[in-house]
């Protein structure tokens, strides 16, 4: 790696906003109930991962979580996986949400691509939350059973989550862009007796119906006997076994009374999934209990959210950011909810969205914010952001370039809070902390309770230099296990092979002397070019300054002693690849990095393979060129564009 300079820095909190943070007020709490005494962030964050017990028990008081029954010990064991938190008690996500029930402030906003902006009040959630309660106490779902949906990112889905979470059954989502497979070999492996579906969605100004997709589905898993329709445009044909229901109908009840059942601490609040790009999706199973928890302490320590706050995290119910900011509502916040393309009619949509709804947190994507440099976008001179306190960021590392840019062309006094966590834990691990600076290409700093290293090739902590992230002790919102896993096999394939009880997360990572972090990438698809591991992240960081660039894929092979590195580009509209661009996309990487970071071809594609979730195909691709077949290693329903792969098979590339 080329010689280290210190990061620009970007912003500064000021005493009067450090003092108003929750984390200060936790500190404080912390030294009235406790008689502990922080100097800083660094020492607070020391202490909640050397005394993991002491600290989510603090949570537990601070937050005032309301539980019934009694608990013997904070963790039972130490072994990852399979300790059980706070055993003995009893609590409801659900019953959390309600408690900042005001009519100060509306519960949801909503805008979809077709339609105008509205608003949920807390009275209204909750009638329609009771309301579709009642319908699914009358189909005689109780505690334990499975509840599925196939929804946009709509009300009807936080209203549906609340009512299934509130009677103690198990939800799960996925969004109706996932291919008819995709659906199936996730939520098939629960077994939902109820599925809330649409039969239609929009997205970049197209309709897309989804009805011989969604008769597939409810004839595939033959579980589903209840069908719950929203705004249908069709007729759904489904077999004799399955009752269809009109969601306007069922939920048209204001006399509904709301039902918390508590449940244990570590029951299943639900299950998400992974990729399931190289097979079955493992249906992750997170607890009721470590859910709140994290939740509570995330969206109000990390992100500062506040009572009365506007939250926006551009998502689809199929990513675990859904989830992720549902849960300002823990924290008094106002969710607001986008339905669309964020490129259509044009990149501005969400930033004029943000000033018209007068959005306090937005959350993104680093390709959205790359997206927008290339686009040369201006959005702090053509739009109003003075509600706006933070930008988020997630879904892969955001290059320096994109920290400047939103402090450049967004807004000078903004908190830009870059995150990575994951859906294994529906949270982040690193990321916002609001008494810290900001720098360039760095995020701020580990999250409380998250004992985060990283580790050299001996399996020793490092500071200022990459190594393999892991997590050396347990979580409250690491799964309770994947769904249908008998012993913890594929958990423990998972995170547990290369380090026993620890766990390997698979990202190469940095901790700085200033303990903020810097992501580099996916560790099985490093770069490991003549003993140097280079991080990807590295690599687009370079080629996303390129205007000509539209994206690009970076891939290393090893075949038998021959080592190629090309990097595959997807050109900008009206432009093509040529030697003098070849060279200067060199010179940029070489510039930036080192020799060994230059790719040795530069190959133009048609497109660059995605998950529908929005990840890089690296490894998949990778096993492609090295002459696996497509269906051997791909499960092209889990792929958000698989014709893109068609370039790269039989692709020969010289060494």
């Amino acid at each position: 790696m080329a010689d280290k300079k210190a990061p620009n820095l970007l912003w500064t909190p000021t005493k009067t906003s450090k003092e108003e943070t929750n984390i200060t007020n936790f500190i404080n709490w912390l030294e009235h109930h406790k008689s502990l005494q922080f100097n800083d962030y660094q020492e607070l964050w020391q202490w909640s991962v050397d005394e993991i017990e002491d600290f989510w028990e603090s949570c537990l008081e601070y937050f005032e979580v309301d539980y019934s029954g009694t608990y013997s010990s904070v963790i039972d064991t130490y072994d990852m996986p399979g300790g059980r938190w706070f055993s003995g008690i009893k609590l409801n996500y659900a019953e959390h949400i309600f408690r900042h029930r005001n009519e100060d402030n509306p519960a949801i906003i909503f805008k979809s691509e077709s339609t105008v902006s509205t608003s949920i009040s807390w009275q209204q959630l909750a009638e329609k939350v009771a309301a579709f309660q009642e319908f699914l106490v009358g189909q005689g779902i109780k505690e334990g059973d499975r509840v599925a949906a196939y929804l946009p990112n709509i009300p009807e889905a936080i209203i549906a989550f609340l009512a299934v979470n509130g009677l103690g059954a198990i939800w799960s989502s996925t969004s109706p862009d996932f291919g008819t497979s995709s659906v199936v070999d996730r939520i098939a492996q629960i077994k939902p007796t109820v599925l809330i579906a649409v039969d239609n969605y929009s997205y970049g100004g197209k309709n897309f119906s989804k009805a011989e997709a969604l008769e597939e589905i409810v004839r595939t898993i033959p579980s589903i006997k209840s069908l719950v329709l929203i705004d249908p445009e069709n007729e759904i044909d489904t077999p004799p076994a399955v009752n269809s229901y009109s969601w306007d109908q069922i939920t048209n009840n204001s006399a509904a009374q709301l039902i918390f059942n508590r449940v244990d601490f570590n029951h299943p609040i639900w299950v998400l999934y992974s990729s399931g790009t190289t097979g079955i999706p493992k249906a992750i199973t997170h607890s009721q209990g470590g859910i709140l928890l994290e939740h509570l302490k995330y969206l109000t320590f990390h992100n500062d959210v506040k009572q009365g706050e506007r939250c926006f995290w551009y998502t689809t119910t199929g990513w675990m950011m859904w989830n992720y900011i549902q849960a300002s509502l823990l924290s008094g916040g106002t969710v607001v909810l986008y339905d669309g393309s964020p490129a259509y009619p044009d990149m501005n949509v969400l930033w004029k969205f943000a000033e018209e709804e007068r959005i306090s947190h937005f959350g993104t994507s680093a390709g959205y914010i790359v997206a927008n440099m290339k686009a040369d976008t201006h959005p702090g001179k053509d739009y109003d952001f003075s509600n706006l306190r933070s930008i988020g960021s997630t879904g892969s590392p955001l290059p320096a370039e994109g920290f400047e840019w939103i402090y450049r062309e967004v807004k000078q006094d903004l908190w830009l809070a870059s995150i990575s966590g994951g859906t294994d834990v529906c949270s982040a691990f690193v990321g916002g902390n609001p008494l810290w600076p900001v720098y360039e290409g760095e995020i701020q700093c580990r999250a409380l309770g998250c004992a985060l290293q990283a580790f050299n090739d001996s399996g020793e902590p490092v500071v200022g230099e990459m190594g393999e992230m892991v997590i050396t002790k347990p979580m409250p919102s690491m799964p309770i296990y994947f769904w249908g896993d008998d012993n913890y096999k594929r958990y423990k394939e998972s995170y547990f092979e290369m380090y026993k009880n620890i766990w390997r997360h698979g990202d190469w990572t940095e901790i700085t002397d200033r303990n903020g972090v810097i992501i580099y990438g996916r560790s099985d698809s490093t770069l490991n070019r003549g003993g140097i591991r280079i991080g990807t992240a590295e690599i687009y960081r370079a080629v996303d300054s390129i205007t000509e660039i539209a994206d690009s894929i970076i891939i290393f092979l090893d075949n038998d002693g021959k080592e190629v590195m090309p990097l595959f580009v997807k050109m900008a509209e009206g432009f093509d690849l040529n030697d003098e661009l070849i060279g200067r996309i060199k010179s940029t990487i070489r510039s930036n990095f080192t020799p060994r970071h230059v790719p040795d071809q530069i190959i133009a594609v048609a497109d660059i393979p995605y998950t529908i979730s929005g990840k890089k195909m690296e490894t998949p691709l990778k096993k492609i060129l090295l002459g696996m077949r497509p269906e051997e290693v791909i499960n092209k329903d889990a792929m958000r564009n698989p014709d893109a792969l068609l370039y790269f098979v039989n692709l020969e590339l010289g060494g």
